[in-house]
């Protein structure tokens, strides 16, 4: 009975939506988006699509997405909304960063794209443009990607943290104490793959079609850049998502190792009460501003 439910809530919310989709004025850049998706599907393989398309949908994604940060550092205005402002970024430890990162996507990621042709095909995933789920089915896909994906790295993450294999493997991440959006990715190629698994099983529950890898791809990497980023910039269109972590929460557990090994969404560590330092933290920080403030007064 719960079941069938669900199933009528969900198929309700459904129609709603597309009802008030309708209403919306049609989007000005899908007649070039399908003109350039059609074109690719005449020009190229499935093969080529899955592989080197989704190559260069990471590739291209992650270093675009890292720009912001990466400018941020030369602009004294945006320095006060660093988050840790005693630890600027330098360009050793980003060279160093820049070299592990091309090591892992090339020799770590690449091998396991190369599987996305034989997944589609296994599958029966389509590629046509007339297969391609709406919009909002999408978004609908890419956040029960991010509720399973960010299930997967709580657990993962926090085993990794174990005083017995920390050293071996997560304690490469962590070189850098303050973050900067580069170093998303910049990890032990075990440690890679072990979380980077996590990607992977919302793509096997919900891919009905090849254009979610790529949407999935691009929500990721936006969240894992942006709360790695170092820096809590206002009006940061993520934090509309429901629990979202962002950059605050993560950056804290940089600085601090222990705590808030939740990816994307905060009520793993709330569940557990692995954010206690965290908001322990906050606390005290906001008593600091409020007699800073009083004094100044």
């Amino acid at each position: 009975m719960a079941m069938n439910d669900s199933v009528n809530i969900l198929n309700s919310a459904y129609l709603a939506v597309e009802y008030i989709d309708s209403f919306l004025p049609d989007n000005p850049l899908q007649q070039p988006f399908k003109n350039a998706w059609n074109y690719m599907l005449d020009n190229y393989t499935k093969f080529q699509i899955a592989t080197w398309g989704s190559l260069i949908v990471h590739e291209v994604s992650y270093f675009l997405l890292c720009v912001p940060g990466f400018i941020f550092q030369f602009i004294p205005y945006m320095q006060k909304y660093k988050i840790q402002q005693d630890k600027p970024e330098t360009w050793e430890k980003q060279w160093k960063c820049f070299k592990t990162l091309l090591f892992n996507h090339f020799f770590i990621q690449l091998p396991l794209i190369c599987g996305t042709y034989y997944f589609t095909e296994y599958f029966n995933i389509p590629y046509g443009w007339e297969e391609m789920p709406r919009w909002y089915v999408l978004v609908a896909q890419c956040f029960g990607c991010a509720v399973i994906e960010d299930a997967w790295h709580y657990f993962l993450h926090r085993l990794l943290h174990h005083k017995r294999i920390y050293k071996y493997i997560h304690k490469v991440h962590h070189e850098f104490v303050s973050p900067f959006g580069m170093q998303a990715e910049y990890a032990h190629p075990l440690e890679t793959l072990i979380l980077g698994a996590g990607f992977f099983i919302g793509i096997v529950v919900f891919c009905n079609h090849v254009v979610l890898l790529w949407a999935w791809v691009i929500c990721r990497l936006m969240e894992t850049i942006d709360v790695h980023s170092g820096y809590d910039v206002p009006l940061n269109p993520l934090h509309l998502v429901p629990f979202y972590a962002g950059a605050r929460f993560h950056d804290f557990h940089h600085m601090n190792f222990i705590g808030n090994y939740a990816s994307t969404f905060t009520w793993w560590d709330r569940l557990f009460g692995t954010d206690s330092q965290f908001i322990a933290y906050q606390e005290k920080e906001k008593k600091k501003q409020y007699i800073t403030k009083k004094k100044a007064n």
